[in-house]
């Protein structure tokens, strides 16, 4: 083999090393991983990641890789509990976790919803999503969240899309200690201030299809 073609072929194949790397992160995501107890995540987050809001199983499409692998670390570790993910997320080796977060992280989500400011003023639950309430130390679920709630890097994962049933199960770990594993403890003091209606009102809000937002 000559020195040129020695070049090429070693061009090709790192070229190719991203494709494959993906294809990885769909098989894990498909048909789960090398470790039997390692699951395939579509039984309970749809064949398309985006989540089946019946059961409260939440999207995955569309999150950041690296929020998407700290949680499966933090299940790993033990510090954020789930009876379901925590055997499954040990099951996964390193590669198949960095392999899937990619994959999950590349499939489109639906966009988030269009909030109308202007529509607030008798509105308690949009004026909580836009602005809290800053006399009990609740910051607006947009502030860190984005726009619609459609999410802002690695820490602050998209509202939007996700099933009312499991923003309410978060809020509610957050508030009773049963999970602590968000930036400088944020969101278990917003739970802890936050009443059982907000919390179920703001969680409504928040999984409502995009094109059920109010127009002005």
């Amino acid at each position: 083999m000559t020195p040129l073609s020695r070049v090429v072929i070693g061009s090709l194949l790192i070229l190719a090393w991203p494709a494959a790397h993906a294809a990885d992160g769909q098989k894990v995501f498909t048909q789960g991983g090398a470790n039997p107890a390692a699951m395939a995540c579509l039984g309970c987050h749809g064949p398309d990641g985006k989540g089946i809001a019946a059961a409260g199983f939440p999207r995955l499409a569309g999150l950041p890789a690296a929020y998407l692998s700290k949680q499966l670390h933090d299940w790993r570790s033990g510090s954020r509990k789930q009876p379901v993910m925590e055997p499954l997320a040990k099951a996964l080796t390193e590669d198949e976790i960095k392999a899937v977060s990619t994959y999950l992280a590349s499939l489109p989500a639906d966009p988030a919803g269009d909030l109308r400011r202007q529509q607030i003023a008798d509105d308690p639950t949009t004026r909580m999503a836009l602005y809290g309430d800053w006399s009990r130390q609740i910051p607006g679920c947009v502030q860190c969240h984005g726009p619609g709630g459609g999410g802002v890097g690695e820490h602050f994962p998209p509202l939007a899309g996700q099933p009312a049933s499991y923003l309410v199960a978060q809020l509610n770990a957050w508030r009773d200690g049963t999970r602590s594993n968000d930036p400088n403890q944020l969101m278990v003091g917003v739970a802890k201030a936050m009443t059982d209606d907000e919390i179920k009102a703001v969680a409504e809000f928040f999984a409502r299809p995009a094109s059920q937002e109010v127009k002005p």
